[in-house]
């Protein structure tokens, strides 16, 4: 449960479906389900195996779990983005998290009603999270975020440290309930507006589900590389593969546990929320209203912080299911960040030998100070953005990379299969071993290029009339001719590698202890037999 929780948050309800709409529900689906298969779920068997068999070493975390199965000096430092990665995710993360509970409380106070006029909710989200200007998010009130950080920052930290079963395990086993009973019933109020505005009968329910779901030009969305590139990225973030969470709690499990049903059972729960829930809630409640010209272009925070609440403002009992979708993120947002901290944890208490307090203590203020940077300096949302792109999205392909590198080739496919199956009551295809050991790790190479080639160096994706110009990822740290560089770009970079440094020092001297205390064993790939 703790994994699903994991899984399931934010892009289900928010991200998916804006990707889903603005290319071409048809297309995108194709691409979306065959990164599913290719990608997402190798990858989800990969990491839980991967996990299991560090476990069984003694390794929680994934920096240990690479120097257990590797056995090379440097083993040990790929595993590094495996708890850097979901910790600085969780600095920026907790941050939109406390926007939803502020949302939902507002909404629950009535300030959220601001009449049917689109700048009225942009200015209402700018002055919130302080979009306009640096500092302006710091006033303690119900219109602003900070208050609602101190919350959900405090809620975390105490869930956290009464550990993985009776916090975050308990909190998930109430939490994901409580969302799928909020987002039924929300579908249901969806799926019962028809028309609301007889003039405008182009603006019903069943044009937004077309809007969200009818085919358009497949073979031309299909040909366009940057769909893929949407679609398997929204696969393999939507799953929290490569986040270094699943690895850490799969290490926990011994060879009794069913990996093989337990993975495809959180992906399927995953795919229910975003693609079944999240696909025929967000898009279609926001046509209905406004048109397609009302999301047309809205992105991720648009739709769900701007768009949908001026669309609940419009519905009868408009408060109350405002309400109720905001309070449904913040329990996606919550569950998914709860697990941020456990691979960090994992580390601190095998690699320098912290207690559960102190390490928790010590995350505590590493993120705070990463946190705070995101909230004070959020003009344009400079620091969230940075920070998501360079640690968000870049880190997260190169340590889902390594992960199913490390599974084929060096623990082994035909080793990695045999320790997968045990206690499995159901057996992977075996037609999944070439797809993990070439398709998978090639699919995400080329995606992984594809995405640098077109969000850094602004490839302009044609491969007859090709134009490369940097994008503001790079002039952001590097200025133009006619542009300095952004000083809270360069801040966030710098803040980034003063925490990787020092990561990297502390599992250097990890290194050493578990050179001294960790058993001989089987290197990978070779056959290790449980004792009779």
């Amino acid at each position: 449960m703790a994994v699903a929780g994991s899984a399931v948050g934010l892009g289900n309800f928010l991200r998916f479906p804006g990707l889903a709409a603005r290319y071409g529900s048809g297309a995108f689906m194709i691409a979306y389900f065959a990164a599913l298969l290719l990608i997402g779920i190798p990858i989800c068997w990969a990491e839980w195996t991967v996990g299991r068999v560090g476990g069984s070493r003694g390794f929680h975390s994934s920096s240990g779990i690479f120097h257990a199965l590797v056995r090379h000096p440097l083993g040990k430092y790929l595993g590094l983005l495996g708890f850097l990665v979901p910790v600085f995710i969780y600095m920026y993360y907790i941050v939109i998290e406390g926007w939803c509970l502020g949302y939902a409380l507002n909404f629950l106070a009535g300030n959220l009603d601001l009449g049917h006029s689109a700048a009225a909710y942009r200015n209402y989200f700018s002055s919130f999270t302080g979009a306009g200007a640096d500092g302006v998010a710091l006033a303690f009130s119900l219109g602003r975020a900070d208050l609602f950080l101190l919350v959900v920052f405090g809620l975390n930290l105490l869930i956290i440290y009464h550990g993985i079963t009776r916090g975050i395990e308990t909190v998930c086993l109430w939490g994901m309930p409580a969302l799928l009973l909020i987002a039924v019933a929300l579908l249901v109020r969806v799926l019962t507006l028809g028309t609301p505005d007889p003039a405008l009968p182009e603006q019903s329910l069943w044009n937004g589900l077309g809007y969200m779901w009818n085919p358009r030009d497949i073979a031309a969305g299909l040909a366009r590389p940057e769909l893929w590139l949407a679609a398997a990225g929204q696969v393999f973030f939507t799953l929290s593969v490569g986040f270094g969470v699943i690895i850490t709690y799969a290490s926990y499990l011994t060879k009794k546990d069913d990996i093989v049903l337990s993975s495809l059972t959180a992906c399927s729960t995953n795919e229910f929320c975003e693609v079944v829930l999240g696909g025929m809630i967000t898009v279609p409640a926001a046509f209905t209203f406004l048109g397609a010209a009302g999301i047309v272009g809205m992105g991720t925070f648009d739709l769900g912080f701007m768009v949908l609440p001026q669309v609940f403002a419009t519905m009868h009992g408009g408060q109350v299911f405002g309400f109720l979708f905001f309070l449904l993120l913040f329990i996606a947002a919550i569950t998914s960040s709860l697990s941020m901290l456990q691979p960090g944890i994992a580390y601190l208490e095998e690699g320098l030998g912290l207690e559960r307090r102190q390490s928790v203590l010590f995350l505590g203020m590493i993120t705070a100070i990463g946190s705070f940077l995101v909230l004070y300096f959020s003009k344009d949302l400079k620091a969230l953005d940075t920070i998501d792109f360079w640690v968000g999205t870049v880190g997260v392909f190169i340590q889902g990379t390594v992960l199913v590198i490390v599974f084929s080739w060096v623990l082994g496919v035909e080793r990695g299969w045999e320790e997968a199956h045990h206690g499995a009551e159901i057996r992977i295809p075996g037609v999944f071993k070439p797809i993990l050991k070439y398709i998978t790790p090639t699919f995400l190479i080329a995606i992984f290029a594809l995405f640098l080639a077109g969000d850094v160096f602004g490839w302009n994706f044609s491969l007859t009339s090709p134009r490369f110009a940097p994008t503001a990822r790079i002039t952001d740290l590097i200025g133009t001719a006619d542009r300095p560089a952004n000083p809270v770009a360069i801040m966030c970079m710098v803040f980034i590698a003063i925490v990787t440094v020092f990561a990297a020092m502390l599992v250097g001297q990890s290194g050493h202890r578990w050179a001294r205390h960790t058993p001989p064993g089987p290197a990978a790939g070779e056959s290790r037999h449980p004792s009779p």
